[in-house]
Formats: C-alpha cells, structure tokens, sequence
C-alpha cells in the first residue's frame, strides 16, 4: 500500500510540475515584451467647448494643473453624471476657497456604445475644455488601458484615478493628499495613496453570498502570493499619483483589464515606490461591470500570467520611455 500511495504522489508531483511548465511556456510565448501604448489618430485631440478639436498634451510635458482627474467610463451615460457633479462641485467650491487651486477633469470613454461622450461634453460646454475634456477611444481598451490613455494626456502635479460610479465620496481626496504627503520626502518625486475598503469588509461580507465571499479571499490571497504583499485592497479604484509615479508605472504596464491595479501596484513595489494605503468612504453603486464568475476567473488567470511572465523575464521592467 505504501509504495502505491508513494507512486501516486510522485506521479501527482510530475503531472503539477508538467502543468507548470506547460503554463509558463504558454505565459512566456503569448507575452508583448513591450507594453502596447498605440494611439490611434483620433484619440491625439480632444475636441474643445466649442466642439473644435486640439492636439492632447503629454505626461511627459511640464505639468500645469495642480490635479488631474481621470475618470474611466464604459457605457456610463447614466451613472457619470452623479459622479461628475460631486466631483466638480467639490473641486469648484475648493477652488473658490483657494483660487490659486487648479485641476482638470478627464472622462476618457472607453470605446461605450451608448452616449456617455455626449453626456461628458455636456460638462465641457459648462465648465470649458481647460477643466473638463473628455477622450474617446476608438475600440474598448479595458479600465486600465482607459486610465493611461488619460494619464498621459494629463496635466496636474498629481494625477487621481477616480471610477465612473462615485462609489468613493470624492471629498475623500484629501485623505489621500494627506496620506501622499506622508510618505515624504519622495524618492524621485514618486509617491502613490491607495483608497482602501479594507475596513469594510467584514460589512461587505455580511451582504455577500457565500459564494463571492469565497471568490473574494480567493483572489486576496492570489494578490498576496503572486504578485503584491503589505496592501489589503488593491482594487479601489481610487488611488492618487505623483506625476513622477504615474509616468513611471504606467509607461510599464501590460495589463488592460480588471487586474491592472496589482501589476501597477507590483511595478511600484518593484521601483521601491513608496505607498499609503487610505481609508474611504465607499458605496457599492448598482451597474458594476464585473460578471462575478467569469471576472474573477479572468483575474484569477492575469494574476498568475504577471507573476510567470515578469519571473520567466517575457516581461522586464526598463526605465521609463515615451508613447510613440
């Protein structure tokens, strides 16, 4: 009996050990060694308060705005305009109370089939395209190719990512500015603040099914053991960069979809980016994106991609380069 049992395991040892090999080929040889940072023609301008269209700057330009806000929207004609009048009537009223404060919107819709463009615009026209400007990409790049496309069009000193649904209270800003301002000094003038719903989560659990509690450790400890280790939420999607960290990390990105936020976070980790991990106020917005299953799952497979792809080197991190 023993030396069947010793057989079995032997034989288990192998077959993980040929499914580990046969996925990180597969990993290596499907990788983009470069990260894919094309812009099509269109998405070169923004169109102005007066629907005429002018060239977007570059990440790479000396800033001139305090705070950039890029807001990601994927058919969110119904939810963005909650979200933009809070956010424009915080940053307005901020504005008033400081006049030497300056920030700029950026709505960057992500290829939607519905009118979330026009609804952006509307903003523009009341505002001006110096505070508001909405980018519309030519096909659906995924939330995390919809931020770069923001992030290197920005402007600002800091650069906030703030989702589409207002789930985070966007006062809560200041948290993060404090939680950044914290860390200093910066090494390279790199800093991030992460907002956090870690300190909701026995809450969260208590109104979830069994089922999406188990997913939800389940992709904790993937974060953990794969890829990002001393950050309890990565997937806020409420988080405050220096200009500085934001071209950095951001030029290194490979992942598009929901799992941007952990490579992100492990390229930080990786340039010793200091980070802050900060408490906020969240809501959860009915109109979420994610199919609870098959979103997972697809996290679940970049998770392990990241990891084998920057361990087998078909991912490297390089300094710091410029879109083409």
């Amino acid at each position: 009996m023993a030396p069947l049992l010793l057989q079995l395991a032997v034989l288990g040892a192998a077959l993980a050990s040929a499914a580990l090999i046969l996925i990180s080929f597969v990993a290596f040889i499907t990788a983009s060694k470069v990260p894919h940072l094309h812009q099509h023609e269109e998405e070169k301008f923004f169109l102005n308060a007066r629907g005429q269209k002018e060239p977007l700057p570059s990440i790479w330009d000396a800033p001139t705005k305090q705070l950039s806000v890029v807001v990601p929207s994927y058919n969110e004609e119904k939810r963005l305009p909650v979200m933009m009048d809070e956010a424009l009537g915080y940053l307005e009223e901020r504005q008033k109370q400081d006049p030497a404060f300056t920030y700029e919107v950026i709505v960057v819709d992500d290829g939607s089939k519905d009118q979330t463009s026009k609804v952006a615009f509307k903003y523009c026209q009341k505002h001006g395209s110096d505070k508001v400007r909405v980018i519309t990409l030519v096909k659906n790049r995924g939330k995390g190719g919809a931020i770069r496309m923001g992030i290197f069009s920005s402007r600002g000193e800091k650069i906030l990512m703030a989702d589409a649904d207002g789930a985070t209270k966007f006062p809560d800003v200041e948290k993060l500015e404090k939680g950044l301002n914290d860390l200093q000094p910066w090494p390279d003038q790199m800093a991030i603040a992460c907002g956090s719903r870690a300190h909701l989560e026995k809450e969260s659990i208590a109104q979830r099914s069994y089922f999406r509690t188990l997913l939800m450790y389940g992709f904790h400890f993937l974060v953990w053991f794969l890829c990002v280790r001393g950050i309890r939420d990565t997937q806020c999607g409420f988080k405050l960069l220096t200009r500085e960290a934001a071209s950095r990390t951001f030029s290194s990105l490979h992942i598009e979809r929901w799992a941007f936020d952990v490579e992100l976070l492990y390229i930080a980790q990786f340039f010793k980016i200091p980070i802050a991990e900060i408490a906020v106020n969240w809501t959860e917005i009915e109109g979420s994106k994610l199919v609870p299953f098959w979103s997972w799952l697809q996290m679940g497979k970049d998770l392990l991609f990241i990891r084998l792809r920057y361990l087998t080197g078909a991912w490297r991190l390089e300094q710091t380069r410029k879109v083409n």
